[in-house]
């Protein structure tokens, strides 16, 4: 059914606006229309869906709601799954010509974060298994999240001295961590925060009771305490 293709007439209904309205939006890039072989637009009843709701809502309702797989387009259930729909997103992403440059970073981003959340919690997942995974290139965002054990308990594996969840997010985002199984983490999220920092990327990354902001508009990351407690990892990077 999402797989549905709607004429411009149809999309205009479906989202009850003018056909100036989504004909400036395909201009601009907010809301890019498809083209057949014979250059007529049309749009997929999927992406016009997407385009009506907001993917880090989405994501951050099912992190901090009762235990439940995620809608079945957004679920990974194992890193399988999580890859293929990656390789989903490098295909919608080297289509933009705005993107042509810098696109492979994008989705080497995306693959870091989401790919902690099979490595560092594989066989210690509290309920649900695998990630939430959605993206919009109209809104130009990707939002992941896992209901996993968090930056903090899977740090202080290695390095015990970790006290809060700002400090795990601190660590893992600025130092090289040695050891086992859990380095990845901190190496991978090192990595995610030079690329955003060196590129028009912004990443926003909840774990515990912390959150850290990176844009590259910024020389160092923000850390704040925030008030909502989130027992896995939630990220929003916008493009």
């Amino acid at each position: 059914m999402l797989n549905k293709k709607l004429s411009v007439g149809k999309a205009v209904k479906y989202l009850d606006v003018s056909i100036d309205t989504l004909r400036r939006w395909d201009k601009n890039g907010k809301l890019l229309a498809r083209r057949s072989s014979g250059g007529h637009r049309y749009y997929f009843l999927a992406d016009l869906d997407l385009f009506k709701q907001d993917i880090f809502a989405l994501a951050r309702e099912w992190i901090l709601g009762v235990p439940k797989e995620p809608e079945k387009r957004f679920y990974c259930p194992t890193s399988i799954e999580f890859k293929g729909r990656l390789s989903k997103l490098q295909s919608s992403l080297k289509s933009l010509e705005f993107l042509k440059d810098y696109y492979p970073l994008i989705v080497a981003v995306t693959g870091e974060v989401g790919n902690n959340s099979y490595d560092h919690n594989l066989g210690n997942w509290p309920d649900i298994t695998g990630a939430f995974f959605a993206f919009d290139i109209n809104k130009k965002q990707i939002a992941l999240a896992d209901r996993g054990l968090g930056v903090l308990r899977t740090l202080k594996k290695v390095k015990p001295s970790i006290e809060n969840d700002e400090d795990a997010l601190y660590t893992a985002f600025t130092e090289v961590i040695s050891g086992r199984a859990p380095e990845a983490r901190g190496n991978g999220l090192k990595f995610v925060r030079e690329v955003v920092m060196k590129n028009p990327l912004k990443l926003v990354f909840y774990s515990g009771n912390a959150r850290v902001s990176i844009d590259n508009e910024q020389e160092k990351l923000k850390l704040d305490r925030i008030n909502t407690y989130y027992s896995g990892c939630l990220a929003l990077i916008e493009f």
